[in-house]
């Protein structure tokens, strides 16, 4: 048990040729798309977080890392279920740094967008929710695609506790940024800010609206009324 080869079996004996098909298409895997040459086994992500549940109190760093280095998806995902698994279990006894850092060191195999979005907020914005946030800005700033969403993704746990000056600041670093997963993840979060306090959002695409890309725009007044969703669409877009 824990063990990479126990963890792959299990893994393995939930797969099916048809997810295994499907999923490549799915996450843009084709030769210059973000997900190029990413593999399947064809594991929904249920049965992932099943296995992650069974093997986290066996699993050690060093298989944890090795599952983050595999070219098979589900791996690096069913190792980022464990080490959340872990990061919850130790916060109780304020021993959670190690997986932070353990986080932030392997923050290059957390490279697709699910793997960002059912990990940041859990570890990296649960961790900051009281300590300095620079590193978000710097991740926000760097060439790669991941770690710019694991500073987005991030700050729903501090918009889910009303505390929005962060993803709004992040916003406007993001509203030059060219590709679509970035303003999705950015609208998204606009979106769930909005949900808790419209005042500070509706204030950002006031002053920013004709900036942002329009996916980003989209995504961020989604939930508004039409009439107001219809005024904010009609803001014309002037590219940076």
């Amino acid at each position: 048990m824990g063990d990479l080869k126990s963890i792959v079996k299990d893994l393995k004996a939930h797969a099916t040729k048809e997810k295994a098909a499907f999923l490549p298409y799915f996450f843009k895997t084709g030769k210059g798309q973000y997900a190029e040459g990413d593999r399947f086994h064809g594991v929904v992500v249920p049965d992932q977080r099943k296995v992650a549940k069974l093997h986290t109190t066996t699993t050690d760093k060093s298989t944890i890392i090795e599952l983050l280095h595999s070219p098979f998806h589900e791996e690096r995902l069913t190792a980022l279920f464990i080490l959340c698994n872990k990061f919850t279990a130790a916060r109780k006894n304020q021993k959670e740094k190690e997986w932070v850092d353990l986080y932030l060191k392997n923050a290059d195999r957390v490279n697709n967008w699910d793997l960002v979005d059912n990990t940041a907020h859990i570890i990296l914005g649960q961790w900051l929710e009281d300590k300095d946030r620079s590193i978000l800005y710097k991740f926000a700033k760097e060439k790669s695609l991941w770690k710019n969403r694991i500073a987005v993704v991030a700050t729903l746990h501090f918009i889910r506790k009303n505390d929005f000056k962060d993803i709004l600041k992040l916003s406007e670093i993001m509203l030059d940024h060219t590709h679509d997963l970035m303003h999705k993840a950015t609208g998204w979060m606009l979106r769930e800010a909005w949900k808790r306090d419209a005042n500070p959002v509706e204030a950002f695409i006031k002053t920013f609206g004709h900036k942002m890309p329009r996916t980003m725009l989209r995504y961020a007044i989604e939930r508004m009324p039409e009439p107001k969703r219809k005024a904010y669409l009609s803001i014309k877009f002037q590219p940076i």
